[in-house]
Order: structure tokens, then sequence, then C-alpha cells
């Protein structure tokens, strides 16, 4: 029998803020909750926090909509400003039809709103803030990390999570968007099953599905838990970031 598996999302994350130490928040709540780290310690963190610790803000006010934005807010009924903000954050539009704009992201991410966000955003007088996704949130990942491994003495791996849509099944759920220390995309091609047929085309997308386990803890709303601490998941070698998750633009099925 495989040992249990444990989830754990501190209480006591307060709002971040642009330059906030996160690891160090995070490591000073997982003190208070008496959670442990250890090498197969696993961290997530939801993609807002981390944003807003990098300080992704952008106040629609100063945006200057362009031809395309406006032409695009017109078909989808969003505000031009919105969509020239999510037009700068992408290389392509996937599909724009009423209250659906669907882009690829730079970092090659297919979803809603280039992942740009007001939900759960601080009002700031005066302003009209959006929240970008992290410049790179492998990079932050990996940052995060390192400072964990100076403040604790251990270096967990980190996931950090966005919710997405599905084109075919209704609901959000959460995937990996970044991650370091641990293996985002488990190839077991080459092995066999319990009746010795060789698998091949078998990977697994393991880094989506530790994000996805740790959606049940953070919510989807106004529960305020955007951390969460998982003991007892297997090691998979080899580490891999969350750019392993992407499938290049070549084997684009739906293009």
């Amino acid at each position: 029998m495989r040992p249990p598996l444990i989830f754990c999302a501190p209480a006591d994350i307060p709002e971040i803020n642009p330059g906030d130490d996160l690891a160090q928040i995070i490591w000073k709540s997982c003190q208070r909750n008496a959670i442990g780290l250890n090498p197969g310690t696993v961290i997530v963190i939801a993609q807002k926090v981390v944003s807003k610790s990098e300080g992704r803000y952008v106040d629609l006010n100063l945006i200057r909509p362009s031809t395309q934005a406006l032409e695009l807010a017109d078909i989808t009924g969003k505000d031009p400003r919105l969509v020239e903000a999510i037009l700068s954050e992408s290389t392509e539009v996937v599909r724009a039809v009423r209250s659906v704009l669907i882009v690829r992201h730079r970092l090659g991410l297919v979803m809603a709103n280039a992942g740009i966000d007001h939900s759960n955003v601080p009002r700031v007088t005066r302003q009209e803030r959006v929240l970008l996704l992290p410049e790179d949130p492998d990079l932050s990942a990996a940052r995060l990390r390192d400072r964990l491994e100076q403040l604790s003495g251990v270096a967990p791996g980190v996931v950090i999570t966005d919710s997405f849509g599905r084109p075919w099944r209704h609901g959000v759920t959460n995937v990996a968007i970044g991650c370091a220390g641990i293996a985002s995309l488990v190839d077991r091609r080459g092995e066999r099953d319990r009746n010795g047929n060789v698998l091949e085309i078998t990977q697994v997308a393991n880094a989506d599905a530790i994000a996805a386990g740790a959606a049940l803890q953070m919510g989807e709303g106004a529960e305020g838990l955007p951390v969460v601490v998982i003991q007892g998941l297997p090691n998979h070698a080899p580490v891999r970031d969350c750019k392993a998750l992407i499938r290049p633009l070549s084997e684009d099925l739906f293009k």
C-alpha cells in the first residue's frame, strides 16, 4: 500500500503586496501551523499571490485600446482596455465570441483572457487594476524554492497553479503553469502494464495532477487559501519544469 498523501492549507497567509518576501511568508506560516518541510514536500502556490508579490499589476486607466482591441471588444462585449491588455500578453487570438476571448499566451499557454484577472485584486483609489501572470512562472518557482531552502534548510518542490477551463468540459480546474524541483511530465512509455503490455503513449501530467489535487483545498472563491503543502508524493525523475507540458505548435491537432 502506498503511504497516504497529506494536504495542508495554512489559513493565515496575509494579503500579498508587491515586493513581499513570499517564501518567507510561507515558511513562517508553516512554522506557526507546525507543518514540517522535508525533501519530499511539495508546496503548491496560487498564481495570484506570486503575481502580486512580483507587482504584476496593470492599471486599465493607462491603456489606450488599439483598433484590433476595439474590434474584439465589440465581438466579445469586454472592456476594450482589458482586451488590449490581453493582446499585449498574447501571440495569437484563438477564438473570440460573445463573453469569450481565448488566446495563446506568450508563454505558450492557450487560455481565456491571457490569465488576466480582476478577482481578489485589492482596490486602489483612482485605479482599475488587473493582474497578469508572472513574467516567467518556472523562474518564479525556482526562486521561491531557492529562498525556501535558505530559510528552512530544505528545498521542497514548488508548483505554481492557475485555473483553466477545458474546451469539451464544463468547469475549471487547477493546472500547473510553473514548477521547480519536481517532474512536471512523467514519461512511462516503454514500461509494461499489469498485463505485460508495453505502454506506448502514456505520459503523465504530474504537475497538473498535483495542482488539481491542491485545488480541492484552495477553493476558487473567497476561501483565502493560496498555499497548499503536500506530503507523501512519490518522487519521479527526471526533474522538469512546466515548459515540458506545453505541446509544440507543430503538434497542435486543432490548428
